[in-house]
């Protein structure tokens, strides 16, 4: 049973940094890009950042320069380090396992508050 737990939001001002962590459990890492997700309210679930098993990056425009993904092969855990916060960064952060064989967004953990008060 894949199972992805999430801890680390907060409330925290604009300027701010936060940093979230998902461990990972189960039949999975190992071949399984990650990535977080966010959803403000009222809209759709975005995919913020991804990280590959052979650590290649991505970020959605509006987080690059802030925003650091990562992951702990070790720990079967993947961070990502929120710096330079803005209000418009509220969301719950959820995140994610890519299955291969699949083709999608398999498995999710349950979400963190991210709040950034101005």
């Amino acid at each position: 049973q894949v199972q992805l737990v999430e801890s680390g939001g907060g409330l925290v001002q604009a300027g701010g940094s936060l940093r979230l962590s998902c461990a990972a459990s189960g039949s999975i890492w190992g071949t399984n890009t990650m990535g977080w997700y966010r959803q403000a309210p009222g809209k759709e679930r975005d995919l913020v950042a991804t990280v590959t098993p052979g650590d290649n990056t991505n970020y959605v425009d509006s987080v690059k320069g802030r925003f650091t993904i990562s992951r702990d092969n070790a720990k079967n855990t993947v961070y990502l380090q929120m710096n330079s916060l803005k209000p418009e960064d509220t969301a719950v952060y959820y995140c994610a396992a890519y299955s291969p064989e699949y083709g999608t967004w398999m498995y999710w953990g349950q979400g963190t508050q991210v709040t950034v008060s101005s």
